[in-house]
């Protein structure tokens, strides 16, 4: 599941005129050697996907999110509107789970109406679908990052409630967030670890909020500050993808240059700033897969009723 989890949460971008798109790509090709990549869903032949009872997807945000400077295209806009090219895909295939995700402005895109054409058009393909905004600082990451996530299921084949909401309320990913007792640490402590080992700044930076023009869709916000030797530095690509929840150096090429360092640190910044944060997904994941187990359970009693 924990592989599951990471490459799930690395999608290359489907337009290769994007500088990052290549390099998000070779994350997965580095740690999934065998894993078929496809360059463009707008022109892929549904034959060439593999059989699969579970697809997962999380459609470009950039004409849904809050941070976009100036309206919101919604899904008429050339990026999110890739969805349809995932439901054309849907219909010809027809996979018996479907889980999607995106930035939590999707419910709101457009007053709304852009959620339903999403509802209306995994209905017309005969799923029952739940959605529910999960928060990733309640799965055990420094970081407030909430996002939509959508599960659909044939009608025939389970509740996708069961996926996404407990029977009773709980306390989130207790696991994942406490230890102990307590509380998940900060990204401040995540990331500096033994505050003797510099001067710090012992106050909260201003939040970087979503309609800011510099907002990068990374969500770093309400961080406190680290001043080494007087200086204030950003976060490191590594640092951002511990608090993403990614291993250290998850997107790091194996064959780094120095030369070419700033490029690649960009690279890796746009990488998990699109990702979709692992211990999220393995949640998800895991949810997903025993409810199916259920199911498959009933079925193969049900038959032998008969």
């Amino acid at each position: 599941m924990r592989g599951f989890c990471h490459a799930a949460a690395l999608i290359a971008n489907p337009h290769r005129r994007l500088p990052w798109a290549p390099r998000r790509r070779e994350i997965l090709k580095q740690h999934w050697p065998d894993l078929p990549l496809e360059n463009d869903i707008r022109v892929l032949d549904d034959a060439k996907i593999p059989e699969a009872d579970v697809w997962a997807a999380g459609f470009p945000c950039q004409d849904l999110s809050l941070a976009r400077m100036g309206p919101r295209s919604g899904l008429r806009g050339a990026q999110s509107g890739l969805f349809h090219d995932f439901m054309r895909l849907v219909r010809a295939r027809n996979p018996r789970t479907i889980i999607l995700e995106n930035v939590h402005g999707l419910l709101s895109s457009h007053g709304g109406r852009d959620f339903a054409v999403v509802l209306q058009a995994l209905d017309g393909c005969g799923y029952d679908v739940a959605w529910r905004v999960l928060d990733s600082k309640y799965f055990g990451v420094p970081q407030q990052r909430r996002r939509v996530y959508i599960v659909a299921m044939h009608r025939d084949g389970g509740n996708p409630g069961e996926i996404l909401f407990e029977p009773e309320r709980g306390d989130g990913h207790s696991a994942a967030g406490r230890s102990n007792g307590k509380k998940s640490p900060s990204l401040f402590q995540t990331i500096i670890g033994d505050p003797e080992r510099g001067p710090l700044v012992k106050s909260i930076a201003h939040c970087i909020y979503a309609e800011s023009a510099r907002h990068t869709g990374t969500d770093w916000s309400r961080n406190y500050v680290w001043y080494p030797d007087g200086r204030v530095r950003r976060f490191l690509p590594n640092e951002t993808e511990l608090a993403q929840g990614f291993p250290l150096d998850w997107t790091r090429p194996v064959h780094f240059d120095e030369r070419q360092a700033d490029r690649i640190d960009s690279l890796r910044y746009h990488a998990v700033g699109n990702s979709v944060t692992p211990p999220v997904a393995e949640w998800v994941g895991h949810r997903m897969m025993e409810a199916m187990r259920r199911q498959d359970l009933l079925s193969i009693r049900a038959v032998a009723a008969e």
